[in-house]
């Protein structure tokens, strides 16, 4: 969420970066800076009301104390009238702070000046492209049909358990999910993240402290009776375990890592590019999450973006990053890179992984502050990254890396599967 004084202070500003985000209802903008002033206005009204209220009632007691019970009780007479335009005063600023909330978080995040402008995902930017694009004999499967093939993914017995994008692991598939998993959340810790295990279903705060409420609640998942949701990702429940909590300037940066599920709707989504595993109602994903002081923020990320690039380096994964434009980045982000990965059977590049810096938008929701050097609170900077998302890395690896023997595991991977051949 936006913080009011920034939105007031630099209105010109905040249009200019809602323009490259391409958002439709700038005169949000307006409507907030009035609504604010109004608010301000009501304040002092009341601030006022109840300065004379105390002045009266001080007066009052002291008049008492001296035997001047009838100058006392005159101006007792007149107190009735400061307490109701107190209470009505009360109840309009309760009003206004409310349409003020209503609206602020109708507003995504500002994006980063270094975010191109643009609409769709054509026009986002490519920062690098590492590794050989691998090149495949003319018989080559797709991995739906290599899953198949090996007995290691079941797509039609999850339909008959649950419904479509809910795959069943099998043998050497689920092997293959199990040491993926241990090797991300190893390679975080090895980069300085400690592991957290956290609870699947969060309630509203937690999901509206980190942005997915009010804005994506129709691609999540609601367990109506007791109110709670299934995370979309790890980075609601990981991030708001420092919901209302100020942190010593010492202790940062704080850096967890977390393997959950992940629980997506995904309503609307649908053809070739759904198929297999390329998008699932139900994942798994390995995600890290740091809180750093605003003044490294950036740099934050950019070694957020090498580590998962890391992990794709020593799966052997050809893959690019991408800066993305206004219009395709997320609600809550000012600065989003894509890392995607090179399908060498569908011959398209597929996103496994999204770094993050969302600077102070999560933590102004979460009310997650830390001391400055000056023992002010401030609001601290939030990120995170999946490192990586499971589904369409396990594609990648099975296409890319099929032969005529079978399909060769990544070394970095055989002391994790302990197999060196899916066949």
């Amino acid at each position: 969420m936006l913080q009011v004084s920034y939105i007031r202070d630099n209105r010109e500003q905040v249009l200019e970066r809602l323009a490259v985000k391409n958002f439709k209802q700038p005169e949000l903008v307006d409507e907030v800076i009035g609504l604010d002033e109004k608010r301000r206005q009501t304040q002092n009204q009341l601030d006022t009301v109840s300065s004379q209220s105390n002045a009266a009632a001080k007066q009052i007691g002291e008049l008492m104390r001296t035997g001047k019970k009838d100058e006392a009780e005159a101006i007792k007479a007149n107190t009735g009238k400061w307490k109701e335009e107190g209470k009505q005063l009360g109840e309009q600023l309760a009003a206004l702070e409310a349409e003020l909330q209503d609206k602020l978080v109708l507003l995504p995040n500002l994006p980063h000046s270094s975010v191109p402008k643009g609409i769709t995902p054509e026009e986002n930017e490519v920062v690098l492209e590492n590794g050989s694009i691998p090149e495949l004999p003319a018989n080559a499967l797709p991995h739906w049909e290599l899953a198949a093939k090996y007995n290691l993914i079941d797509f039609e017995l999850g339909v008959k358990i649950t419904g479509a994008g809910f795959p069943v692991y099998k043998n050497k598939g689920a092997k293959l999910q199990r040491a993926l998993i241990n090797f991300f959340i190893d390679e975080a810790e090895k980069a300085g993240y400690s592991e957290v295990s956290v609870p699947l279903m969060v309630n509203a705060a937690s999901g509206f402290g980190t942005g997915q409420l009010p804005d994506k609640e129709g691609q999540m998942y609601h367990v109506g009776v007791d109110d709670l949701y299934l995370i979309p990702t790890a980075e609601v429940p990981v991030t708001n375990l420092y919901r209302d909590v100020i942190l010593k300037g010492e202790e940062l940066p704080v850096k967890n890592c977390g393997h959950t599920p992940c629980f997506r709707r995904e309503a609307g989504s649908y053809g070739a590019h759904v198929r297999g595993l390329n998008r699932l109602h139900q994942f798994d994903k390995v995600e890290i999450v740091q809180v750093v002081h605003p003044d490294k923020s950036y740099d934050v990320l950019e070694d957020m973006s090498a580590h998962v690039q890391s992990l794709l380096q020593k799966l052997g994964l050809p893959y690019r990053v991408l800066r993305l434009c206004g219009g395709d980045m997320g609600f809550t982000s000012a600065l989003t890179y894509d890392m995607e990965t090179w399908s060498a059977a569908q011959q398209r590049w597929l996103e496994v992984s999204s770094v993050s810096n969302f600077e102070t938008f999560q933590s102004n929701r979460l009310k997650l502050r830390f001391r400055n050097a000056e023992g002010k609170t401030q609001l601290a900077h939030t990120l995170n990254g999946s490192a990586l998302a499971l589904p369409r890395i396990v594609a990648t690896l099975l296409e890319n890396n099929q032969t005529d023997k079978g399909i060769k595991v990544p070394e970095a991977l055989v002391p994790y599967t302990k197999f060196e051949w899916i066949d």
